[in-house]
């Protein structure tokens, strides 16, 4: 899934390479990473489109279009759930990074919401942490 990106989601083969039905696959993918097959998928087709952004002064229509999407509206709403804000928004805020791919990945995974902090060693229950599962909609709702 995060070689092909770009194509359409097909749950039977990828389960059929694991050697395990539909369902019991979902399952387990869902116990294991946090998140469904389907959202994956869009949060690594977000993290591609977030490099599209910052590197490239191509159209935010083709970079939808390139990571995957098939609808920009799709595209936008995902990438805000994702990121906390729009296409537009990150691209005015965020240029183009200089320093090792390693720092860059790191720093710029999505975030569950927008100006979250490195989180400290004994987290407080209420602190808003940072996670590459979580969604920034849902901790800026609790």
């Amino acid at each position: 899934m995060d070689r092909a990106y770009a194509e359409p989601l097909d749950v039977r083969a990828v389960a059929a390479v694991a050697h395990l039905s539909q369902a019991h696959f979902s399952r387990s993918f869902r116990a294991t990473f946090g998140e469904t097959p389907h959202r994956y998928l869009q949060r690594r087709r977000v993290e591609r489109s977030m490099f599209l952004l910052r590197e490239t002064d191509r159209s935010i229509t083709d970079i939808c279009f390139d990571v995957g999407f098939t609808s920009l509206g799709t595209f936008s709403r995902t990438f805000r759930e994702i990121v906390g804000e729009t296409p537009s928004d990150y691209r005015a805020g965020h240029g183009p990074l200089v320093a090792p791919n390693c720092f860059q990945m790191a720093a710029m995974r999505p975030r569950v919401a927008a100006g979250v902090g490195v989180p400290t060693s004994r987290p407080s229950p209420r602190a808003v942490r940072s996670s590459s599962f979580g969604e920034a909609a849902a901790t800026a709702a609790r």
